[in-house]
């Protein structure tokens, strides 16, 4: 049998990209303690409706932790505290009746707020456009095992993939760097055989536009601690070997055209 908590909610709310911004304080009661903390906020939020007030504004979508939309700072913490989990597979009997919970959005140059704890997290996006895909044409699809992978690599691209682009690594770093988002990205094509054709392009193109958005990495590691896929830092170090390799072999590849 669920039990029942009674919340105090510091939210933060700001009308607009260029509004003032404030904390404004919240009594969550009678929530369920097997509810996710989205269904938490969408109680808070038909209160509020209800009493005529505006709702709190937050992203959501799947609610599976799949999308990468549910980007929320609790209590200081991407995510919150509960090691690979995003914020809509947490759940409230995380938390202890009386709790008082401090929510923001993601904090982070790149990630400018769109409203309330919405942000605007398309710098990610542009990282992508530039080279996180295979555009080359590679005719019909070919017999399933006739290029053999060895298991050690397709798991490691796996694991890669399973980056869900919320942008928690950035909200993390204390230099809001996006390493370990673009080092994800990078490594699940770079390592399988069908992204050696684009490899060294890819590497160059995808890092060099993380730069125009993103702080540097100096390896503190929180990018991993809030992960909620728990991508490791070593595709941060082959993304650092590949992007070397490129600049040397982009720069042979131009002087041959």
């Amino acid at each position: 049998m669920s039990k029942h908590l009674n919340l105090t909610l510091k939210v933060w709310r700001q009308d607009g990209p260029d509004a003032q911004g404030r904390f404004e304080t919240y009594e969550a009661r009678g929530i369920a303690d097997d509810a996710s903390f989205l269904e938490m906020l969408d109680v808070v939020n038909e209160r509020l409706i209800g009493e005529n007030k505006e709702p709190i504004t937050f992203e959501s979508d799947c609610r599976e932790g799949i999308c990468g939309t549910c980007s929320l700072t609790i209590n200081g913490m991407p995510h919150g505290k509960e090691k690979g989990t995003a914020t809509c597979q947490l759940h409230m009997r995380k938390f202890s009746d009386g709790d008082h919970i401090t929510i923001e959005p993601f904090r982070a140059r790149a990630f400018p707020v769109i409203r309330d704890l919405a942000v605007d997290r398309s710098a990610l996006d542009r990282i992508i456009e530039a080279g996180g895909f295979i555009s080359v044409n590679t005719g019909a699809a070919p017999e399933a095992n006739i290029t053999p992978v060895p298991k050690s690599v397709a798991d490691a691209a796996m694991d890669a993939a399973a980056c869900i682009g919320c942008g928690a690594c950035v909200a993390a770093c204390p230099n809001s760097a996006g390493q370990l988002f673009t080092a994800a990205k990078v490594q699940h094509l770079n390592l399988l055989p069908q992204g050696q054709a684009e490899r060294w392009k890819r590497t160059e193109a995808m890092v060099e536009t993380m730069e125009e958005y993103f702080g540097s990495c100096t390896n503190h590691g929180e990018c991993h601690d809030a992960c909620p896929k728990e991508i490791s830092l070593d595709f941060i170090a082959y993304l650092n070997r590949d992007y070397i390799k490129a600049k040397v072999k982009n720069r042979k590849l131009a002087s041959q055209s």
